[in-house]
């Protein structure tokens, strides 16, 4: 056995038994690194990838084009490095998939909280529900850049019309600011209430999240519910 895979076997059951509680972050990433460069001592690769994006999170944020501009980097550490987040807020939604009743905000939280995970972007979602606030499904319904996006009326519409929804709950994020909604925020928020009325549809609500916050428009007295 070679002084790396040693190393590697001694990483590997170090965190079988004790998580990565005690791992730093260069040494987290090292061992991600394991499973896309399965030779070598991939320690000098996790420390400039650290360096080149400033953390660990950072890393795994990164554009795939610019992890692709670090030296050792290939196609396979590349894909991991996308995957694992992706992974991550696939396996959240998982747990949350099954009956759902909007009930309060906290289950609006943690309904809406898998599909922003790690967003760098804004992003709205829709959540459909029927009469009994029976969750259908949540749909995507646009995606912009980290300080702006655009809500679409009609795009609302359709998709809940596609699940037979007679009640949604909006959602959107602020990636780099706080939960606080804009004036924009409340006028999108009566805009589109008024536009889905007259086709049965409820508005139950319009939902913040940024970062571990979340402020409901309803909540908060901006959404009124007819």
């Amino acid at each position: 056995m070679g002084i790396h895979q040693g190393h590697r076997d001694r990483m590997k059951q170090e965190f079988l038994q004790g998580g990565l509680a005690h791992f730093s972050e260069p040494r987290a990433l090292e061992l991600l690194l394991f499973f896309s460069r399965f030779q070598g001592d991939v320690n000098p690769l996790a420390h400039e990838l650290l360096a080149a994006f400033g953390s660990l999170s950072g890393v795994l944020d990164a554009p795939p084009e610019e992890l692709a501009k670090i030296p050792g980097v290939g196609e396979n550490t590349v894909v991991l490095l996308k995957l694992i987040p992706a992974i991550a807020a696939r396996y959240l939604a998982s747990r949350t998939s099954g009956e759902v009743i909007a009930s309060d905000s906290a289950s609006l939280y943690n309904l809406f909280l898998p599909h922003f995970f790690g967003a760098r972007n804004e992003m709205s979602f829709l959540a459909c529900f029927d009469g009994k606030l029976k969750l259908l499904g949540v749909k995507k319904i646009s995606e912009g850049s980290p300080n702006a996006n655009e809500i679409s009326v009609r795009k609302i519409s359709t998709e809940a019309l596609a699940l037979n929804a007679t009640v949604v709950v909006l959602a959107h994020n602020h990636p780099s600011g706080l939960a606080t909604p804009s004036e924009e925020d409340i006028f999108t928020t009566r805009y589109i209430q008024d536009a889905l009325r007259p086709l049965g549809i409820v508005l139950y609500d319009h939902v913040i999240l940024a970062d571990d916050d979340m402020v409901s428009l309803k909540d908060s007295k901006y959404l009124t519910i007819l």
